[in-house]
């Protein structure tokens, strides 16, 4: 167990907050002028809870990676507040807290990893912070077994996969002991088996840990076990709500250029053809049991 992540989902205290959040990109010609500006981020209001698994999902250039980048200080807003665990995200004094409670994740691993050997890159982190030696030891210890990469702690990083290295720079932040830790597309470069291991790293460490959870993606299927789901585009966000609420949406999330789930379209298509089945469903193994009972209601009235 992560030392100080014996934190029980409390569903009072908000870890993440933002008030109407702007940001604008600006772009100049050579000579510094305003050509023009782009808002990224237009009005939104979030709140994350403490121990949530919250997805922000969107297509490309929908906003949710300028939004992931302000809850870790990386931008500063235009308009409008963010707070971290209370912490006004524009508040220069507060960027090292910040940064130690909201751990980030990005999309390449290669990024993230500079040690030549998986412990030390682990363990870079922390003693960056001054953690005394013994301590980041143990540190390491745990977080490698947190996100199942213990036994490759010898390793170099060079030699793992691309799954098991994000896997690796999960494990750096987590030995900071962050409350939170968002994770900005951090599957996009990896192949499918990649992918089924860092969300299942990550969904453990939500569920065992306790550890608050951002997912930035526009992979469907990774917002399954998530607590909210916000759906981005334009820089608003346009819809919110559970994973069932959301995939029970299937004309608008298609309009939002957002791919569905096979399953899930295709429950949504046996509907619509007139099959008694519910909206949103999410997984193949929920869709088998409900064609069970579904063909077994039929079996009963013959």
């Amino acid at each position: 167990m992560i030392v100080n992540q014996f934190i029980q989902k409390d569903n009072n205290m908000g870890i993440i907050k933002t008030d109407k959040l702007v940001f604008e990109y600006i772009r100049r010609d050579e000579e510094g002028n305003v050509e023009g500006i782009t808002r990224a981020v237009d009005e939104v209001d979030i709140d994350v809870k403490q121990g949530d698994f919250v997805a922000i999902l969107g297509h490309n250039g929908s906003g949710k990676s300028t939004l992931a980048k302000h809850i870790n200080a990386i931008l500063y807003p235009t308009e409008g507040t963010v707070w971290v665990d209370g912490m006004d995200t524009k508040d220069e004094k507060e960027l090292w807290n910040i940064r130690q409670e909201a751990g980030m994740v990005f999309q390449n691993p290669d990024n993230q990893i500079i040690g030549q050997v998986v412990e030390e890159d682990v363990g870079f982190g922390p003693e960056n912070m001054g953690v005394p030696t013994e301590e980041i030891w143990q540190r390491v210890e745990e977080s490698l077994k947190a996100v199942g990469m213990y036994e490759y702690r010898k390793h170099s990083p060079n030699k793992l996969s691309g799954g098991q290295k994000q896997r690796v720079s999960i494990a750096g932040v987590i030995a900071m002991h962050p409350k939170c830790i968002i994770l900005d597309e951090p599957t996009a470069m990896l192949d499918p088996n990649g992918r089924k291991e860092v969300v299942r790293a990550v969904r453990a460490l939500n569920d065992v840990e306790g550890i608050t959870v951002v997912l930035i993606t526009h992979y469907m299927e990774e917002i399954i076990h998530a607590d909210k789901v916000f759906v981005m585009d334009k820089g608003k966000v346009a819809m919110e709500g559970t994973p069932r609420e959301i995939f029970s949406q299937v004309e608008k999330l298609k309009a939002l250029r957002l791919d569905v789930p096979q399953v899930t379209l295709l429950a949504h298509e046996l509907k619509k053809s007139g099959l008694n089945l519910p909206d949103g469903i999410l997984t193949i193994e929920e869709f088998t049991q409900v064609l069970l009972n579904v063909s077994g209601r039929n079996k009963n009235k013959k």
